[in-house]
Formats: structure tokens, sequence, C-alpha cells
């Protein structure tokens, strides 16, 4: 609706027959009409804007497009609503006299009638012209609604039949009816940030492009790089609608030259109008996040004057940037913390999902009868618990088969609400006691909502990557929402993690003991997986790992023994016999990693 516009009215008969609708057709109506006169307040708008005489040809040729763009959108929804209100027909009458034009073209007249009633008043007032015509064309409107009432009468009692609905308009195109633009196959998911000034806007979807790996752009640079792509002088002179299709359009020719892009922001969402518009287009792939925050904070945040803020929040409210928050899929309280903030962000860029887990017994993962026992209370213990405890896994060898009874540990990982880890802690008091010196037990106790803002470690987020890839898990409760984990992120996580572990195994080397064989084998075995993560290798056990890491380009063979060899020796007490082999495999390593940083 343009402003001042009075809203459109329908005659009495005609809105009683449209209340009787279903709801789906009658909600499908209201909102196409509504669209349709607002579409005729934007033509009239520009058709005004066109005859002036201060335009340059440029602008009068984008005038005249968007003149075009308008028109093709209006018969577009003309031709919405008569399907609707085709329906009202009697089909029973085929013999029944032919109308000259549709309900729909009529409702148009209407609404033209009704805008050409408004800014007749608006110029009575210094044209003595327009004046007397108000009246005659109040007279006009009246009589249109009698005529348009008593059509809806004659065509439910089946007494008129109405014509084919399609008008054909090209408005200089080649098919006979305006496509509807589309988002691209590749446009997955477009997060689109409002708000006021200094609510944090551009704070929020640089934190989503630094963790999440979003393409990030501003609305105006991709407006502006549309009306150069289509010649146009002023793309915010034209409609929100063909402002959305123009966004749309360049958000999937970047989508389409970048596969692997999955996340885009746009920011200074500022015109609601718009940004609904882009949001019809798109539909869920679209997410506006309006970040919200008082005028205190934000004058505090800003470092300048109150009144400096109030002057951009007046151009910014007079664009329909505050409402934006009510066509937003998501409205933040900005007032909060920072790590608050931040897990919001996260779970809107990158939503947790339901994720179908395999589930076994202790009994099924090869452990010795003690220890399978001990697992088996403890996860009838946690089980217990309720809905508390989301989830219990023993992660790494047990996970794969190869635990290895005096040289693995038992890798527990435990998703719990923040009141139950008290609960777990007694579990795992008795979970140890119950396992005595058998197997070093090593808890990893984590919230769910830890898990939903992604606030994972390298290591953790692997584990829930081997867990979705069919890792067995010893409980989970129905519907647990996880991060979904690619292999694209393990191989960056692994860019973060691998030079802690080159540091920790320099330290391990230095004090290259018998006691230290265990954990120097272990932080080899990783480093190397790694790295092969980096090359998008993915083996499994520590044999298959170091034979995949002899091949990188460059390092020498790491000549270890085997792991049974290298456990047996462990646990026989005799770790002299292999440590010399692991620690010149690490000292191969170690010079190789340090060449290659070095070039």
């Amino acid at each position: 609706m343009t402003l001042n516009s009075p809203p459109l009215v329908l005659p009495p008969s005609l809105s009683r027959t449209v209340a009787a609708l279903p709801d789906k057709d009658r909600n499908r109506l209201d909102d196409t009409i509504t669209r349709l006169h607002t579409v005729n307040g934007r033509l009239w708008d520009t058709e005004d804007r066109v005859r002036g005489t201060l335009l340059s040809a440029a602008q009068v040729a984008d005038c005249k497009r968007e003149i075009d763009q308008l028109n093709a959108e209006r018969n577009l929804l003309a031709e919405r609503a008569d399907e609707v209100l085709g329906s009202l027909a009697d089909a029973g009458r085929a013999d029944a006299p032919l109308h000259t034009e549709t309900l729909a073209s009529v409702i148009d007249r209407l609404s033209v009638l009704t805008l050409r009633i408004c800014h007749s008043e608006l110029a009575a007032a210094r044209d003595e012209l327009a004046h007397r015509r108000v009246p005659a064309l109040h007279g006009q409107r009246e009589e249109l609604c009698a005529a348009l009432d008593a059509l809806v009468s004659d065509v439910v009692a089946g007494r008129r039949r109405l014509p084919v609905p399609a008008r054909f308009k090209l408005y200089g195109r080649d098919d006979a009816a305006p496509a509807e633009i589309k988002p691209s196959r590749r446009l997955r998911r477009v997060l689109a940030f409002g708000g006021l000034s200094e609510c944090g806007k551009s704070t929020s979807a640089e934190f989503v492009q630094r963790t999440c790996g979003a393409q990030r752009f501003k609305i105006g640079f991709l407006l502006r790089q549309a009306a150069h792509r289509k010649g146009l002088a002023d793309p915010y002179a034209l409609s929100p609608r063909r402002q959305a299709e123009l966004l749309l359009g360049e958000l999937n020719r970047f989508a389409d030259a970048h596969a692997d892009t999955e996340l885009f922001t746009i920011e200074s969402v500022h015109d609601d109008a718009s940004i609904a518009e882009l949001k019809r287009l798109m539909g869920d792939a679209l997410q506006i996040v309006y970040l919200d925050a008082s005028f205190a904070v934000r004058v505090e945040r800003s470092g300048t004057p109150a009144q400096a803020v109030a002057a951009k929040d007046e151009i910014k409210m007079s664009r329909g940037a505050h409402q934006v928050a009510t066509l937003a899929d998501h409205v933040i309280d900005n007032t909060g913390s920072i790590a608050a903030l931040r897990a919001r962000l996260r779970r809107i860029a990158a939503p947790p999902a339901s994720t179908a887990l395999r589930a076994a017994t202790p009994y099924g993962l090869g452990l010795p009868a003690a220890i399978a026992s001990a697992t088996a209370d403890f996860t009838d213990a946690v089980r217990a618990y309720g809905p508390g405890v989301r989830l219990a896994a023993l992660t790494g060898s047990p996970g794969e088969g190869s635990w290895i009874a005096g040289w693995s540990d038992l890798d527990l990982l435990v998703i719990a609400e923040h009141e139950a880890i008290g609960r777990v802690h007694e579990a795992l008091e008795q979970y140890r006691t119950a396992l005595g010196g058998p197997a070093s037990l090593g808890p990893t106790l984590v919230t769910p909502g830890e898990l939903t803002a992604r606030c994972l470690t390298p290591r953790l987020a692997f584990v829930l990557h081997q867990l979705q890839q069919g890792s067995p898990v010893l409980h989970a409760s129905p519907g647990l929402e996880l991060p979904a984990i690619s292999r694209g992120e393990l191989a960056f996580a692994a860019v973060r993690e691998l030079p802690q572990v080159i540091l920790t195994m320099r330290r391990l080397r230095a004090d290259a003991g018998p006691t230290a064989l265990r954990q120097l084998y272990k932080h080899l075995v990783l480093a190397c997986r790694l790295l092969l993560r980096e090359h998008n290798q993915w083996e499994s056990g520590p044999d298959q790992i170091l034979a995949a890491a002899s091949r990188m380009p460059g390092l020498t063979a790491l000549a270890t023994p085997s792991l049974a060899e290298i456990s047996s020796a462990w646990r026989d007490g005799e770790a002299e016999l292999v440590l010399k082999p692991v620690t010149v495999a690490v000292d191969q390593l170690l010079t190789w990693y340090a060449a290659q940083l070095a070039a």
C-alpha cells in the first residue's frame, strides 16, 4: 500500500460470499486482492513519477521498466484472484449469458477507482476541478459496487457465465505469462539481518561468516550489482517486488558460481516491503533475523551522542526497518551476553536435527565380560534418570571394535542437562569402582545446549560425526537433536587442532622414557589422522592411519611396529623394545612438519 492510500473495501454481497469460502481459499484470495491493490497504488505513483519534468532519460527508462513489471504483476495477481473467484460460479449453467469481464477485472477497476478518489480528494484543496469531480467519483464507486454485487449474485445463481480469466499479457516478453524467478537449487540457505542502528547486525553477520563459512553481502551491494547488470540507474525507485527479484537474481548468480557455499548472509535489511517480497520468493530458504536492543543500550555501544543514534533510527524507520520484526523468523534480544547471542546465531545458521543413531549393548562391543557388565550397569543407571540424560556412548576403539585390554581407554561421552550432571557424577563413580584396575575411564560430559550451539572441540565434533556415521551408542533419548557434522568441517577442525597435537608430541618426545610410550604413540597416530583429514583421507585404525600417512608427499615411511606388538610390549612391561622405532617415527613426522611450514 502506498502512503495515504485507503484500503480496498469490497461490496457487501461479495464480502459475504467470499466469507463462506474454505479458509485456505479465503486467505489466498484476501492476500491476492490486497497485493493487487498495493501494486495498483505503486503503479499510480510510478506513472506520476515518470511524468515529472526533472527526470533524466535514464530515470525515465527505469520508470518505464518498473511500469511494465508492475503491469505484469497486476495481471498475474488478477488471474490468481479469478482462480478462486471462479469457484463461485454455478458450473451447471453452460447456456447462461457470458459476461464481458471476470470478477477480478471488476475488482481491479474498483481498486483503481478507490485510488482515483483518494488522489482527487487530496488535490481538491488546491484544484477546483478536482473538487467538483469528487462527488461524481463517489457516485461511480457506488454504482460499480452495486454492479459487482449484482454480478456476484448472478454468477452464484448460474444466471451469468464468466469468461476465461487468462490475459496473455506480454509486456516485452516472449512468453505468454510472466515467469516468477525462483531460488537456484544451489542457493540453500540465506540469513537476512535486520534491526535499528547499533543493534549488532554487522557483528552477527561477521560471526556467522567466521564460524560457519557464510558468504557475506550487504543488500545495497547486491542491488547496485543487479542494477548495473540490468542497465538500471536507480534500483531503489523500483517496486519492492522488483527489488526482491533483483536481490534473488544476484544471490542465484553467486550461488551457481560457488557451488560449495552452503550459507549466505545479507545485512542492512531496512525495507520491510522488499524483504517481505523476497521471503515470498524464497520461502524457508530465507531466514529473517531481527536483532533488538533498547535505545539506551544501542547509544552506549555506539560511543556517539544519543541524537546521532536517534537520527539514524529515524531514517531507517522511515523505510520500515522497525517493521521487519513482524516478518522475522527469529527475533533476538541482543541486550544480554555475547555467549548467549553467539549460541543463538549458531543454532539459526546451522540448526540441529534429529539423528538416527545405532544402539548396541555393551556386550556387543567386544569388551571383556567384567567391563561389559560394569558398562551395562552404568547405562541402566543413567537411563533411569529419564530425559535429563540424553545420550551415553563409548567412543573411539570400543565403537570401532578395536579395544585392547590394558592399552585402550574407555572414552565415554555423556550428553546431559546441566541439572542432571551431579547424578551422572554419582553413576561415574560407581562405574570407576566396578571397573577397578582393568580399564581407565575418560568421560566427556556435555549439555544439549552446548551441542546445538555448536560449542564443540575438534575431537568432540569428530565423535559426533562418527556416531552419525553409525558408531553405536549405549543410550539415546527419542527425538535427540544433534548438530550435523560434515567432513568439510572436520577437515577445517583438523587445521585448528593439529598445532596443539604437534606441541604436545614435542613435549612428550623431550621426555621419551618407557612410561611416555603410550601417550607418544597415540599422539603420533592422532597427528597423522589429522593430516590425512586435510588431504581428504579417512582411514580408521592406527595401523591403517600410519600406513596411509607414510604415503604423504615428502614423508619418509613410518616404520613403526603394529599396534598389537606395541600394546603387547606395554602390557608385558617391555616398552623399551618398541620405544625406539616409535620415537624415530615421531622425529620423522616432526622434521617433515617443520619443513612444510618453513617453505
